[in-house]
């Protein structure tokens, strides 16, 4: 295993719900699980990175996010997807966090766990945070999503996101990314 790609949760693979703690909640992007598969069989591995600051804030605990993400992953699943691991860091922002994203600790530590080739991997997420963690780790590429928080950034912030592809979703994110190998 040499090449992955990085994903944000909320906004990026589901509907952002701000703070998502309720696996009855979670609403999965149409597409995504095949977009996935269809990056696995390209041979990419899949890791989700998410920035949980509901639970360092005291909104939900950590059971709840895990339970977010087994329905995520089971749903996926379905489609023949598989993350090799989950990424979390459960601080609050005003907090001292070693894996909050702009922080590209758990993209090393993929590289470092599972071989990955950070140069020839990719980050894809909606908000500046994923951006830059990806910039930060010395990835290939960091892909923008105008889901989620995206389509807001992309229109508030051009020069933040001008070193990034700008696709409509998660799907298209795929796309791109198998145009570009």
């Amino acid at each position: 295993m040499n090449r992955a790609v990085f994903l944000d949760r909320d906004g990026t693979l589901n509907v952002e719900r701000r703070y998502l703690h309720d696996p009855e909640a979670l609403e999965i992007f149409p597409g995504t699980g095949m977009a996935l598969k269809r990056l696995m069989d390209a041979g990419y591995a899949l890791f989700i990175v998410t920035n949980q600051s509901g639970i360092g804030r005291g909104y939900y605990q950590e059971g709840d996010m895990h339970a977010v993400n087994n329905q995520l992953t089971e749903v996926l699943a379905a489609d023949g997807v598989r993350f090799e691991k989950i990424y979390f860091a459960p601080e609050s922002p005003e907090d001292d966090s070693p894996g909050r994203k702009p922080n590209p600790k758990f993209l090393r530590d993929a590289a470092s766990e599972f071989g990955v080739d950070l140069s020839q991997s990719f980050m894809v997420g909606d908000k500046t945070a994923d951006l830059q963690c990806g910039w930060n780790a010395g990835i290939k590429k960091s892909i923008l999503v105008r889901t989620g928080y995206g389509a807001d950034l992309e229109r508030d912030e051009p020069d933040t996101v001008a070193e990034a592809a700008i696709v409509d979703d998660i799907v298209a994110a795929a796309d791109w990314i198998l145009n570009d190998a």
